[in-house]
């Protein structure tokens, strides 16, 4: 199911500088590793749709099934929107084919259980026991193609004593510990600016479902594959949780500083921050001879990592002094050239339109039919032999139901009537 050369939209290669990707080709056959392996995608908002769009730039065949009235909660998210059109489903959902099914119907039902039949990957973020309520739990699913794998996002995980409370993205990081180690010490208890337990999770979840699928191939068998929000965000707290575990006493927010060595944080030059990683040694003295400052070297309070450490307040405040002498440009430019890791403290924008983000093909532009050109965040992942690549946007509600239905075996006189019964709905329909 490979195309002869790259599609459009295709992120460029490691070695290749350019600007953003071009628009996508809609319907342009996948190149990824997992071109040929179809995804339902019974999921919305964002922990479950990162999952799918993951496996979507990968190459696999995502068919989101969305739920009748309405589809996607996201879909419904008033601001920002382009045309109408809400911004954070295009960004969440591009690359996917679009059914909208009504599954509390016993049609719809039976409509699914028919794609599963053909499907190799099942994802869902519903509450706990939510598909096995509506007839569709893992055993069902399994009993009508064992080669399933089945992936469950929930908010706690599918067992223990929180496994029936739902889960959100703020909820998560707050039982996680996150919030007690982000933002300024001193300050209200801070999440990260972004999502970090959804994505997270929805990152495991692709993991977990390329694991399952290499155990598939290799026996023939499907598995459950479970993650959870709450798991997601725990595991952000590797270095955290090591320092918890070596003393009992649980750490707190420093800020952008590091918990294990110094300096490491953003510092302010005349114009902005510039983040400065002096992780060992060698950097901390290549730092002190770029500052000006090589008495620091030998000065007790920053001789060593651990008296940094102890006098960091210190440390910052004087390298402050220095910094605010020069602009972020010129210090990271002195920095560069000393091999110490330094780079800017970028707004968003700033981020989305530098020469590394679009020669890397980490921004895409696409074309919706309702939205119009749009742009997207590319693939971060990159393959020699087969390129990822963004081949679609984000569908209409109901974009191909027709299609898919067609290729799970329906005849259009049977699809005109799931229509007509409110079973199934098309984009044509909903307009």
């Amino acid at each position: 199911m490979s195309a002869a050369g790259p599609p459009q939209g295709a992120n460029s290669s490691p070695s290749g500088g350019s600007a953003a990707a071009p628009a996508a080709s809609v319907g342009a056959q996948p190149t990824g590793p997992l071109a040929g392996v179809r995804v339902l995608e019974l999921a919305q908002i964002m922990a479950g749709p990162t999952c799918g769009v993951m496996l979507a730039d990968l190459g696999a065949d995502v068919i989101k099934v969305e739920k009748l009235p309405g589809g996607d909660d996201s879909r419904g998210y008033r601001e920002p929107r382009v045309n109408g059109i809400s911004a954070p489903f295009m960004m969440m959902n591009r690359g996917k084919r679009g059914i909208a099914l009504d599954l509390k119907r016993p049609e719809g039902r039976a409509i699914l259980l028919k794609m599963v039949r053909t499907a190799d990957v099942l994802v869902e973020n519903f509450r706990r026991d939510t598909m096995a309520k509506l007839g569709l739990g893992y055993d069902v699913l399994a009993a009508e193609n064992e080669a399933l794998v089945y992936c469950s996002v929930t908010g706690f995980g599918r067992d223990g004593p929180e496994a029936d409370k739902g889960g959100f993205d703020l909820v998560a990081q707050g039982f996680a510990g996150l919030m007690a180690i982000t933002g300024e010490p001193g300050r209200p208890p801070a999440k990260t600016g972004n999502p970090v337990s959804d994505i997270n999770a929805g990152i495991l979840a692709a993991l977990g479902v390329v694991a399952a699928y290499a155990h598939r191939l290799k026996t023939g068998r499907g598995q459950l594959v479970d993650t959870s929000l709450f798991e997601a965000a725990l595991q952000q707290t590797y270095w955290h949780a090591s320092s918890f575990f070596a003393t009992g006493a649980s750490p707190g927010p420093l800020g952008s500083a590091h918990i294990l060595t110094a300096p490491y944080q953003a510092f302010h030059a005349s114009d902005g921050y510039v983040n400065i990683g002096g992780a060992n040694q060698a950097n901390w003295e290549r730092i002190a001879d770029v500052l000006g400052h090589p008495q620091w070297r030998d000065d007790p309070r920053f001789a060593t990592n651990t008296a940094r450490m102890a006098h960091r307040d210190a440390l910052t405040a004087e390298m402050n002094a220095v910094l605010a002498t020069r602009t972020r440009a010129d210090w990271i430019a002195r920095l560069d050239a000393a091999g110490v890791p330094a780079g800017p403290v970028h707004s968003l924008g700033e981020a989305l339109t530098h020469p590394q983000t679009l020669a890397r093909g980490m921004v895409v532009d696409l074309v919706h039919p309702e939205a119009g050109p749009t742009k997207a965040i590319g693939c971060p992942i990159h393959f020699s032999r087969t390129p990822a690549a963004v081949t679609r946007p984000a569908p209409r509600l109901g974009e191909h139901s027709r299609e898919v239905l067609r290729e799970t075996g329906y005849t259009d006189p049977e699809i005109d009537g799931f229509l007509a019964a409110g079973i199934v709905a098309d984009a044509g329909a909903l307009c």
